[in-house]
Parts: structure tokens; C-alpha cells; sequence
């Protein structure tokens, strides 16, 4: 179990310390403590955890049409990523131009 610092986990999830420890108060999270009685958040338990408006957004880019193929396995690499974390998502797919 990979545990993090209440500073990387507030980084991890874009918010402040305050907010870490206020989600905590309301049953949001959940830490564990050091023997010197610091606290310590589980990353696994984090990750699910991001916010509930927020939406996460996959880039999926090939540059040209020839690598239509590679685009579609961008595209189902991203979607199953973000489903098995939880997130609502949304992929943005890009054919470029194959042009400099």
C-alpha cells in the first residue's frame, strides 16, 4: 500500500490540506496514522476520490489518416483507463493533417 503525505495527497487531487482534512471530518476520506500520529492517505482510496464535478479528458492524436487504426487503439486504451478508475470521461480524438 503506497501512502502519501497530506501535502501530496491535496497536490494528487487539486485541492488544499484544509479541504483534504475537511473532507476527512465528513466521512469523504479516510487516513490512517504514523506511530508519531501523522496522517497518511492511502493512494488507491484517493483516486476515486478527484472531485464530483470534475470530468477527466483523454487526448488521443495520430497524424495522419494512415494511422486511423492506432487512433482507434488510442481511444479504447483511454476509455478503459478511465473506467476502471471511476472517472467520468470524455476522449477527444484528433487526425491530423500528416502535413508539417
Amino acid at each position: 500500500m503506497s501512502s502519501l503525505t497530506p501535502q501530496e495527497a491535496a497536490t494528487l487531487l487539486g485541492v488544499t490540506v484544509k479541504t483534504l482534512h475537511r473532507w476527512e471530518l465528513n466521512g469523504k476520506i479516510r487516513s490512517s496514522r504514523t506511530a508519531g500520529g501523522h496522517r497518511r492517505y492511502d493512494i488507491a482510496d484517493l483516486i476515486g476520490n478527484k472531485s464530483g464535478n470534475e470530468l477527466t479528458v483523454g487526448y488521443a492524436r495520430v497524424s495522419s489518416h494512415d494511422q486511423k487504426d492506432d487512433l482507434n487503439r488510442q481511444v479504447l486504451v483511454l476509455e478503459s483507463y478511465c473506467a476502471k478508475q471511476g472517472w467520468e470521461f470524455e476522449i477527444i480524438q484528433d487526425l491530423g493533417s500528416g502535413m508539417n
